[in-house]
């Protein structure tokens, strides 16, 4: 968890993962730390492990290209080098993720 984010903060939307594709995420990656980066692959990983493995689900925060802060609340199935693919086969670039909440 980043620092800076207060995951009970109301200005952080929760929305249904069916909402993901209608959604623009910018070009660039939310984060700029080379370690923020790596810890942010690590927790992709494990949460397809939890998804596969156990049907977990967890909470993903991601900023849109509007700079708005969300969270989903949904199962990872899959991880690939730019995206994470969740539950239903929706898509969540990877450069948009800012961090994950394991229960």
């Amino acid at each position: 968890m980043l620092p800076e984010l207060k995951t009970t903060d109301p200005a952080i939307e929760t929305i249904e993962k069916e909402t993901i594709p209608q959604l623009r995420f910018g070009p660039d990656d939310v984060l700029t730390d080379p370690t923020l980066i790596h810890r942010r692959r690590h927790d992709a990983d494990r949460a397809a492990t939890l998804g596969n493995a156990y049907h977990g689900k967890l909470d993903i925060y991601f900023q849109t290209e509007d700079g708005a802060i969300k969270r989903v609340y949904t199962t990872v199935w899959a991880t690939h080098e730019e995206y994470l693919t969740l539950k239903s086969g929706i898509s969540l670039p990877l450069r948009a993720i800012l961090s994950f909440d394991f229960y």
